[in-house]
């Protein structure tokens, strides 16, 4: 593993020995951006209180300083390793899609030419997930957005997210990106878990209906899970593996459960810290032949500036709002991200 390491710490060179080898890698990231929206009311959700009259009084400055914020952060993940921003990024807390214009335009971005995946979702408060892409590295064959059916105890549908599915080529092999934004803890951890089983439940059959089309595809999925993982939805439902030497062709490698065990957190809440930005991946994607894509590592992206610089809350994630008052933030969650490694 330490040769693998000096390796990589020289991407874009040569190394020379018995033979020259070079290795690419592919960054993919996630970030819950709490809360982008636009300025503009929409009459068909509930986003009243994110608009210029509304209780937050979000006006354009503010979005403004959000989307260079934002675009910001992006443009900044996985670069001191792969010398550019991420090939594929996982989003969800986003209005829609003007939004993820605007912050693909944004100067931070521009040039890196990001095409975008959305499907608006039948979310309450109009929040939905989407995903970004480098057109250079990735080319979508396949999109389709899988609603998850909740209901409350009198029976009523609550509206939630839905999950994300692309499929298509990073560099000439098959790849599937979920992206995912599990139900919140709202009411209480316990009282919400059937929420999110349900949600595993549905990531599961996407998987397995992916896998028995190709049954090595290889698989990514993403997001805020509002779970951390050793949870049950993740250790139960979907078996996912903490150790790499557990993982099989057909089980999933959850790289964030090591993190997690030391400690690591995406998000701080009353003084505890919980990882529920996360990645599993599919077993074929831990693979000893570099000259396709394997797993090296992943992470969770803090940078000083994205951390609360004094007071209570010290090293917790710099909020765009916090207590209800604007603070000109970034997000109350850090982003993840996780590298990919092949031979050139």
């Amino acid at each position: 593993m330490s040769f693998l390491r000096f390796l990589i710490v020289f991407l874009s060179m040569p190394i020379f020995g018995q033979s020259q080898k070079m290795y690419k890698v592919r960054t993919i990231a996630f970030y819950n951006v709490e809360n982008l929206f636009d300025t503009i009311n929409d009459t068909l959700t509930f986003d009243d209180e994110r608009t210029p009259n509304g209780s937050y009084h979000w006006t354009l400055e503010r979005y403004n300083k959000k989307i260079s914020h934002i675009s910001k952060v992006l443009s900044e993940i996985g670069k001191e390793t792969s010398k550019s921003s991420p090939d594929i990024i996982g989003l969800c807390e986003i209005e829609n899609r003007a939004v993820l214009e605007d912050l693909i335009q944004h100067p931070n971005l521009q040039n890196k030419n990001y095409g975008v995946i959305h499907f608006d979702s039948p979310d309450a408060r109009g929040i939905d997930v989407a995903l970004l892409f480098k057109k250079a590295s990735f080319l979508p064959t396949s999109f389709k957005s899988h609603r998850l059916l909740l209901f409350d105890d009198m029976s009523e549908r609550k509206y939630t997210r839905d999950q994300l599915v692309v499929g298509g080529v990073l560099d000439k092999e098959e790849f599937y990106f979920i992206v995912n934004h599990w139900p919140s803890r709202r009411g209480g951890a316990s009282k919400s878990k059937p929420n999110r089983i349900r949600a595993a439940l549905l990531n599961k059959r996407i998987i397995d209906s992916i896998q028995a089309l190709d049954w090595n595809a290889k698989i990514v999925s993403m997001g805020d899970l509002n779970d951390d993982p050793r949870d049950d939805s993740l250790k139960k439902v979907l078996k996912t593996k903490g150790k790499i030497q557990q993982v099989d062709s057909l089980s999933f490698f959850n790289p964030m459960e090591k993190l997690y065990k030391k400690g690591v957190g995406s998000l701080a809440y009353r003084d505890k810290w919980n990882l529920f930005d996360q990645f599993f991946i599919s077993g074929n994607l831990i693979n000893p032949n570099k000259q396709l894509h394997s797993y090296w590592k992943a992470g969770v992206f803090a940078p000083p500036y994205l951390k609360t610089a004094k007071g209570k809350f010290t090293s917790y994630p710099f909020r765009t709002y916090a207590g209800g008052s604007y603070t000109g933030g970034y997000s109350d969650h850090f982003p993840v991200y996780l590298f990919l490694l092949k031979e050139e």
